[in-house]
Order: C-alpha cells, then sequence, then structure tokens
C-alpha cells in the first residue's frame, strides 16, 4: 500500500504557486487539482464511471451527512466509502466542522461560504447543500450538539468524534475539526473561535494517531487554519497548525477554512501559505468559481473543493468560456450548437444547447446528469491547464487569457 506522500514538480516565479503530486494509496492526484465533492457518497446524477471520463482525480465525501445516513459504522463495513460508492480513486472527507458554521451561527442570516460585504453579487453558495439541515447547532468548548434533519434526534459531535467517523468512512484524507466564522463576526468572538479551534485540532490529531496505530490504514490528516478576515489571526493560526504537533507527528497537510469576503480572499490566502510549510499540500475549503481557481493557484493552493459545478448543472446554470449562462432561456430553444465548442466532455460533444434547453424544460432527469457532467468537466480540466501552465512557465498568460474571454459577458452569452 501506497504512503502518503507529496512532491512538488515546478514552483511558479514570482509567486506561491506550484505544481506538484499527491501520492494516496489509492493513486495519484496532480496539482493543483479540482476535488469534486459527492455530499453522500454520490455525485448528483453522475456515476463514478462518468466521473472517470471526466478527468477527475479525487473525491470528497461529507462527514456530518454520512454520519446520519447511512452511518459511518455501516460504510466501514463496505470497506470504505470508496469502495461503497464504486470509486477506485483518492478519497476525502470533510470533519463536519462546516456544518457547525453553516447549522449554527450563519443559520438564517443569509451568511454562506463567501459573504456579501460590500456587493450583494459576490455572494456565492456554500460547500454542501443543507437547505434540509437542522435549524440549531450548538458550539461549546468540548464539542458541538445539533438536531438531526432525519429524526429529529440529538447528535453530540467531539473532535474525537469526527475523528472516529472519519476513520471509519476510511478515506485517503479526513481534516481535523474545526469551527468555521463569518467574517461579519467581532474579533473578540474570532479570537475565541480560533482558540476552540486550535485546541479541538490537537484533540484530533491526537485521536487520528491513536487509531491509525490502532487500525493500520496509511489515512493522512489535514489541519485547517481559520482566523477570519484578520491578519494577525490568520497568520498565528498558519504558524499554530503548521507547529502542531503529538508525540513528534504534525499535520500531513492543511486546509484554509473560514467563510470569505470575495474582495479579500486573495489576501487572506496569501497570508496563510506564506506561513505554512512548503512541503506539505494545501487545500482551500469551498471554493470553486473560475476567477477563485486563479488566485488560489497562484497564491499556493494545491486542491479545491466546491459543490457549484453539480449545484449549477442540476438547476441549468452552465460554465462556457464566455462566462455563465442559463441553458433554459428561450433562446437557446433553437440553436444546435455545444454548450461550448471548446469543450470536449461527453454532453458538449453529443448534444446540443437546444437538446439540453428541451430536457430542462421537460423535467428530464437527464438534464442534471448532462448540465454536471459538462460543469464537472469545465473546473476539472481548467484546473488541470493552470498546472500545466505552471509547468510550462506561461501562467500569466493563461491567466490572463482566460478571465479576459471569461468576463466579456459574465450574465451569459
Amino acid at each position: 500500500m501506497e504512503k502518503f506522500n507529496f512532491k512538488i514538480t515546478k514552483k511558479l516565479d514570482g509567486a506561491l504557486g506550484r505544481a506538484g503530486v499527491i501520492t494516496t494509496p489509492h493513486g495519484t492526484i496532480e496539482t493543483p487539482a479540482f476535488v469534486t465533492v459527492g455530499t453522500k457518497a454520490t455525485i448528483k446524477g453522475v456515476s463514478p464511471e462518468q466521473l472517470r471520463d471526466l478527468g477527475a482525480a479525487v473525491v470528497l465525501g461529507n462527514t456530518y451527512h454520512l454520519y446520519l445516513q447511512p452511518g459511518d459504522e455501516l460504510v466501514a463495513k463496505a470497506g470504505g466509502m470508496g469502495k461503497f460508492m464504486h470509486w477506485e480513486g483518492p478519497t476525502m472527507t470533510d470533519s463536519g466542522g462546516f456544518q457547525v458554521f453553516s447549522l449554527g451561527a450563519a443559520y438564517g442570516k443569509e451568511i454562506s461560504k463567501v459573504v456579501k460585504i460590500t456587493d450583494p453579487s459576490l455572494m456565492i453558495p456554500e460547500r454542501f447543500d443543507d437547505s434540509d439541515a437542522p435549524r440549531l447547532a450548538n458550539i461549546g468548548n468540548d464539542g458541538v450538539s445539533f438536531k438531526s434533519h432525519l429524526d429529529g434526534s440529538i447528535h453530540y459531535i467531539t473532535p474525537e468524534k469526527s475523528i472516529q467517523i472519519q476513520h471509519n468512512l476510511g478515506a485517503d484524507i479526513i481534516f481535523a475539526f474545526d469551527e468555521c466564522t463569518s467574517p461579519a463576526e467581532d474579533l473578540r468572538y474570532q479570537e475565541e473561535a480560533l482558540e476552540r479551534t486550535h485546541a479541538w485540532a490537537h484533540r484530533s490529531l491526537k485521536e487520528h494517531l491513536k487509531l491509525k496505530e490502532e487500525d493500520k490504514k496509511e489515512i493522512a490528516l489535514f489541519g485547517i487554519v481559520q482566523g477570519g478576515r484578520d491578519e494577525i489571526l490568520r497568520k498565528r493560526s498558519a504558524k499554530t497548525i503548521a507547529e502542531m504537533e503529538v508525540d513528534g507527528h504534525g499535520f500531513d497537510g492543511f486546509g484554509i477554512g473560514g467563510s470569505f469576503a470575495k474582495e479579500d480572499m486573495s489576501t487572506a490566502v496569501r497570508w496563510v501559505n506564506e506561513v505554512l510549510p512548503e512541503d506539505r499540500p494545501r487545500h482551500l475549503l469551498g471554493i470553486g468559481e473560475p476567477e477563485d481557481l486563479f488566485m488560489g493557484c497562484e497564491n499556493g493552493v494545491d486542491l479545491f473543493d466546491c459543490v457549484l459545478p453539480t449545484r449549477l448543472g442540476r438547476n441549468g446554470t452552465l460554465y462556457t468560456k464566455f462566462g455563465k449562462i442559463n441553458i433554459t432561456n428561450a433562446k437557446y430553444r433553437d440553436d444546435f450548437s455545444p454548450v461550448d465548442d471548446d469543450c470536449g466532455c461527453y454532453a458538449c460533444k453529443n448534444y446540443t444547447r437546444a437538446y439540453i434547453t428541451h430536457l430542462f424544460r421537460a423535467d428530464e432527469m437527464f438534464a442534471g446528469t448532462l448540465g454536471s457532467i459538462h460543469n464537472i468537466y469545465f473546473l476539472v480540466n481548467l484546473v488541470k491547464k493552470i498546472r500545466q501552465s505552471i509547468i510550462d512557465s506561461n501562467f500569466s498568460e493563461v491567466k490572463e487569457q482566460f478571465l479576459t474571454t471569461y468576463k466579456t459577458n459574465k450574465k451569459g452569452v
């Protein structure tokens, strides 16, 4: 069985970006890479075989949802999330910490993964679709209590419990339990939450090392950096998580968490990655718009995850090189060109805008599948192009060319 390893193959001149390779027991991930989100151990409307054909390298499942249904112990009996869902490549699970935020402090406040600070257009959805989630999560220093949206039962998640669940889910890469905060929170609360996140990180690491010794699984644990919009807190968190050890063992990589203001996301990412050690991978949690992918790669991010490609795809919003379009618009009813004539995905190679428009207007299930296939392909392969541009030393040119074209019509062509 391959051990977890990260190797940098090329650095971006004059910036923090790099191209590399992550080795896991279930295969390699060429970085930077876009991680496809399979919240409940499935990519909505897309089979694992289709996902492989799209070029996706890794799938991320949601600890909170899988814990409630079908249960992490059942997934363990099945041989882990990858085997359970018939995905043979690398897998990841989040810690459930984001639900602490979305179900607790952020619930009902229209606060999301990227928050509007000055402009409503800056807001994008959070990582996971919690529209059917519980309406209450209470945070204490020891853990978080919440009510199940399935049967109303009360559950209590501690850092140790989160790690136990994730070990049962059996992903190649898991995350420490953390508390995500809104950038709208005051500095006092940000500091309080940060101390809690650091305490939880230490407990997560300790439990992970204990379980790893017991079950002999080759699982990598990433610590999560928080700190909101404050430079001092962000850098303090990066230094603390980077240096944290239990019995001489630290984190295998790092997640950059938090709910961001769109206009200062790049600054926060740069603050963190200037502090984090270069020899371990970094994952920007819950971010996936094309502009943000270029920003992240330039500032030293190796992995991204986001539900947007499938969420938008199921609702008829599709990525193109000219920006996003709403395929249900009447103007596409007799448009017999592909969604994007430069796209090599299954949907674009075989179907027209007119046909996909028809599927959405007729409420056919296949519509969401084709929309999701196209959007996943678009983002996965965009990050592959970014990676290649780092290797070829023409990142700036590729970035300028893509963003200039993409921004020509952000409201759709």
